[in-house]
């Protein structure tokens, strides 16, 4: 080393030759909300690359569900499996769906145990990006639990008399739902310690929204108290919903109804999941 390069090497840094390095190229603008959303629903996509045990919820119980129902109470319900089929498969197609919510908050829950939200809030971009961007990553869930519901219906005789069109828009209002149920699930997941609460919570909460409705019969063969029940269900208009889109059918109503809870899931669970999130200690 000359003496001209010691004497620089030893030279105090001065505040403006500091400015001029990290000032000297262009600085990046700042990710708005839609790009960091989607950053972190990537990431989610990545660790079911990672983890694919997580598909297992979306492979195998709505398969489990769909043989079963079929098979063992088509032929006492409806008088024969493939008539059975016809009814069932719409409703099995939206309890795989808002069962796979319950997810969400499950994962939330142990990112939150590990650590890993606290990152998250420490960085510099939209608050809720986190959030809404493991409910984007799960849309992806419930679109491949959707394709492997209706390929096995299709493979065991279910023919929708909606077509594609019909079976498209049901799916697609299914999706619309589930990513505004999950936000009752983010919710759960900020307020319990542990994961399986969460996981305990939430099926108290599905099995009864599940089954005390028109998934698997028609709600005319139950007791009178229990039809006002079933009536009064979001997953009833639902399932009458997705069922009438593949029947070929387009039941406004019942559809506006969907859309109303569903927009009211969002307005009432997401601002307190967000209050929660800031809050989280």
């Amino acid at each position: 080393m000359n003496a001209t390069s010691a004497e620089q090497a030893s030279a105090p840094v001065t505040e403006d030759a500091l400015r001029s390095v990290l000032l000297a190229g262009e600085r990046p603008s700042r990710p708005g909300p839609v790009r960091t959303s989607l950053t972190f629903g990537w990431r989610a996509l990545l660790k079911i690359k990672h983890v694919p045990e997580q598909l297992v919820d979306v492979t195998m119980f709505p398969i489990m569900f769909t043989l079963m129902f079929t098979y063992l109470f088509g032929g006492a319900l409806a008088g024969s499996t493939q008539a059975y089929l016809q009814f069932l498969l719409p409703g099995i197609l939206v309890q795989a769906n808002v069962m796979i919510t319950m997810n969400t908050g499950i994962t939330l829950n142990t990112d939150i145990q590990k650590g890993v939200f606290d990152r998250f809030r420490s960085l510099p971009v939209w608050r809720p990006s986190p959030l809404v961007g493991a409910l984007l990553g799960d849309v992806m869930r419930y679109s491949i639990g959707s394709a492997i519901v209706i390929t096995l219906g299709l493979v065991l005789g279910f023919r929708p008399e909606g077509g594609a069109v019909g079976v498209v828009l049901s799916v697609v209002l299914l999706l619309v739902f589930s990513f505004c149920l999950s936000w009752l699930w983010t919710m759960l997941s900020l307020i319990l310690r542990t994961p399986n609460s969460v996981a305990g919570v939430s099926l108290m909460v599905m099995f009864p929204l599940t089954f005390v409705s028109n998934i698997f019969v028609d709600p005319k063969t139950m007791p009178g108290w229990m039809q006002a029940v079933v009536e009064v269900n979001p997953i009833t208009h639902l399932a009458t919903v997705v069922r009438g889109l593949m029947d070929g059918s387009v039941p406004a109503g019942e559809i506006g109804w969907v859309l109303v809870s569903s927009v009211l899931l969002v307005a009432v669970f997401g601002p307190i999941t967000m209050v929660l999130y800031r809050n989280k200690k």
